[in-house]
């Protein structure tokens, strides 16, 4: 007796093993680039994304009281770079090109990034902050808290949030910065006239 439960509980290991196969580390990267964003999410993206290779003029539309206004620069921003992962809007004040305002599609989650760079294209010190989308966004606005590597980056304590907002008729994009819940910062473009 004792036996015959030894083989059947080896053969049960045995068919357990023959079982369906586990990803490799390459399947697992696969797997995560194709993971999909939420509906909303993904709307959003084909939003910004059907903007591509044009430029719009915008300006400070508020900056908070104590905060340097930017107001006297010229706004412009650039959809240069719309890929199914991804969409890339260069953000120009007035000579100063060293902006660039990534939306990633990133582990199924959408996340906001701002690449800074010095005229030679080195990374500034200062780069690639941002965050995740909080998933309360919709296909014409989306929130994104500070994520972990912004918090030490910046040495945050501001809870920093940034929204990104696009009316329904596709008329004005707005860029928002957010500190503890009040807009510190903003700029509209205007998407009817293109540059």
């Amino acid at each position: 007796m004792k036996h015959t439960f030894i083989f059947v509980f080896a053969l049960a290991i045995a068919f357990t093993a023959c079982g369906p196969a586990t990803q490799t580390g390459e399947q697992e990267a696969e797997a995560t680039l194709t993971a999909v964003l939420s509906p909303e999410e993904q709307a959003f993206l084909d939003n910004l994304a059907s903007l591509c290779g044009q430029s719009f003029r915008g300006q400070e539309t508020y900056m908070a009281p104590g905060r340097d206004s930017w107001g006297h620069l010229d706004f412009v921003m650039h959809v240069t770079e719309c890929e199914e992962d991804h969409v890339y809007i260069p953000f120009h004040l007035s000579e100063d090109t060293s902006r660039t305002w990534m939306f990633i599609v990133e582990n199924g989650r959408l996340r906001f990034r701002h690449d800074h760079r010095y005229p030679d294209g080195t990374p500034e010190e200062n780069t690639l902050y941002g965050g995740y989308s909080d998933g309360t966004g919709t296909a014409f606005r989306q929130h994104f808290p500070a994520d972990d590597y912004t918090i030490e980056l910046l040495v945050d304590t501001l809870g920093r949030q940034w929204n990104v907002v696009m009316d329904e008729a596709m008329t004005n994009f707005s860029y928002q910065l957010q500190y503890h819940g009040e807009i510190v910062f903003q700029a509209d473009f205007d998407l009817t006239n293109p540059l």
